[in-house]
């Protein structure tokens, strides 16, 4: 039927179907995504049949496993806002996925659950001319699904033409706050920035970043990124064993490194974002660091130390013929680390390589909000740009200058003497 409006009315002229059909369409329209998103195949994968705990996990990716289960779980029961599940292959992001789709079926709405690439085969197939669906009705089924589920996002062709479909489509729903739910294993920074600037919208989307490898490799992960860790070498260096220097500091030195231990003692106690030391070589930051690692590996939480010129190391030696890991294994290991530690930051090789790869380090975890501790010696002006604005940003990490001087084990100070610095602090309230 035409509805009586004006002349300039947004529907003037425009078809509307009857109210005595509207629950047909919908139950028409319900049965049309259904069948497109072809989750039958997928009706195994609830959240009763996810295993939370994985298999041959450490308590620190079982944790973070279950976190995001219950993530998923609480958003199958109110979808509102984006949920965007980051993770490597097999990591089980598709199961959740999956199963907010079939939690949300059994409650009687409506979902599209669709891969990227057969989203635009679906599209596509609408130009050929036996197709019995218009492009436009396909393409608003679509964008306007009242829950849409978008699984491997990063592995479509990435053509410009699919580029603008995706990106027509998200902007859409993330303008009009559409509830919406994306996977993808693929580096945010590789994806276009369109959508990523959308998908990390802190307003509007919740990241989760699964941690947990392949659950067919049976822990190889967790096993691998041990080898890579260099704690063993700082086992003595813990919060108990840490010298503040009583005799040796002015007033504004020692209470300054004060709360620079305490800091360090607050994060140990609930990691959380991130946190940067930064001081003079001998200040005492390698041994907050470690005093970190060493309290969250005794509490159960797995923490990866490394030297970042040895993490460089590290990736670049899985180019060699005779390596048994994989650059991309090996890089996975080490951005999702639950808990990653990166000492002497500036003290590497600072090759357009090396740039790039802690850029990418660097960029993933903080787009993900994976708690990370950082030592450096350089001044934030002479830390690469990319890598600064993450560093420096107040509302994800805690930034704390150490002006103790370096220490060489004996001759106290004056107590009346004043610091030849002053504490610079960025920190999240």
């Amino acid at each position: 039927m035409i509805r009586d409006v004006p002349i300039g009315h947004p529907d003037f002229e425009r078809l509307i179907p009857c109210t005595c059909r509207s629950e047909e369409l919908a139950r028409q329209s319900q049965a049309d995504l259904h069948r497109m998103s072809n989750i039958g195949q997928l009706s195994r994968m609830t959240f009763e049949s996810f295993i939370p705990e994985g298999f041959g996990l450490d308590a620190a990716r079982q944790a973070n496993l279950r976190g995001a289960y219950e993530k998923c779980h609480a958003f199958a029961q109110d979808p509102a806002g984006w949920l965007v599940i980051l993770g490597s292959y097999g990591c089980g992001k598709t199961h959740l996925a999956a199963a907010i789709a079939n939690a949300r079926l059994a409650q009687g709405h409506s979902v599209l659950f669709v891969v990227v690439p057969d989203l635009l085969d679906h599209l596509r197939a609408t130009f050929a001319p036996d197709s019995d669906v218009a492009y436009d009705e396909q393409f608003d089924k679509v964008r306007t699904s009242p829950l849409l589920i978008l699984d491997d996002l990063g592995t479509e062709s990435s053509t410009p033409w699919a580029q603008e479909k995706l990106f027509q489509i998200l902007n859409y729903r993330y303008n009009s706050h559409l509830p919406t739910v994306i996977t993808s294993n693929s580096e945010l920074e590789k994806i276009d920035v369109r959508l990523r600037s959308r998908m990390t919208d802190p307003d509007l989307s919740i990241t989760v970043a699964i941690s947990a490898p392949d659950f067919r490799a049976s822990g190889e992960g967790s096993s691998a990124a041990s080898q890579l860790s260099s704690l063993q070498f700082h086992a003595d260096q813990t919060f108990e064993a840490f010298n503040l220097r009583r005799g040796e500091l002015s007033d504004e030195e020692r209470e300054n490194l004060r709360r620079a231990f305490d800091t360090a003692r607050e994060f140990a106690d609930n990691p959380h974002l991130w946190l940067v030391f930064s001081g003079p070589y001998g200040c005492g930051k390698t041994h907050l660091a470690s005093a970190i690692a060493n309290h969250c590996t005794q509490a159960g939480y797995a923490a990866l130390f490394v030297v970042v010129p040895d993490l460089l190391d590290h990736l670049r030696s899985t180019f060699n013929p005779a390596s048994t890991v994989t650059y991309d294994r090996r890089f996975e290991e080490i951005r999702t680390a639950p808990l990653l530690i990166l000492d002497d930051l500036g003290t590497e090789s600072a090759t357009a390589w090396a740039k790039e790869k802690l850029y990418q380090l660097f960029n993933y975890r903080y787009n993900a909000r994976l708690p990370t501790v950082i030592t450096t010696s350089d001044r934030p002006d002479d830390i690469e740009p990319r890598l600064r604005t993450r560093m420096l940003d107040e509302l994800r990490c805690t930034f704390f200058v150490i002006t103790a001087p370096g220490y060489r084990g004996g001759g106290a100070r004056s107590n009346n003497t004043k610091g030849p610095g002053r504490t610079t602090r960025s920190r999240r309230t």
